[in-house]
């Protein structure tokens, strides 16, 4: 049985979610680095957002016995795992200094947190709002 998420966890999950996003997209934004450069920041950052929320799906589909095929179960990790690889080779090979690969590394992360714990707390909500009560 699924709890209704508390407010406050919402609200957190959410503000943790745009802090993320938008600090990562500032500093891309006033970052001195080409325009493609930047556009693979952003891919990345899209990317991996979405295989997260696609990872979150999947895991709680198998757990409430929805049935998720092994390929998409697969892909849905790998995407994520890649996401995360091509920050790590992108920042490695940057010409960044220490303290803005690792800005940009934790704003990565947060954001791919918060957008499960987002995923989560929507599900939840949703899950919690369509039983019918018991008489």
């Amino acid at each position: 049985m699924n709890q209704q998420p508390s407010g406050a966890f919402i609200a957190a999950s959410w503000v943790a979610l745009l802090a993320g996003a938008v600090s990562y997209n500032v500093g891309l934004w006033n970052a001195q680095m080409p325009l493609n450069e930047k556009g693979y920041y952003f891919t990345v950052l899209m990317y991996g957002l979405f295989s997260a929320v696609s990872v979150q799906k999947s895991v709680r589909d198998r757990m409430e016995g929805i049935p998720v095929t092994n390929l998409y179960y697969g892909i849905s990790w790998v995407s994520t795992l890649l996401a995360v690889l091509l920050l790590v080779v992108g920042l490695w090979n940057a010409t960044l200094t220490l303290s803005e690969k690792g800005f940009y590394g934790m704003s990565f992360l947060l954001s791919l947190f918060a957008a499960i714990a987002v995923q989560k707390n929507t599900r939840d909500a949703q899950s919690s709002t369509s039983r019918t009560p018991e008489s």
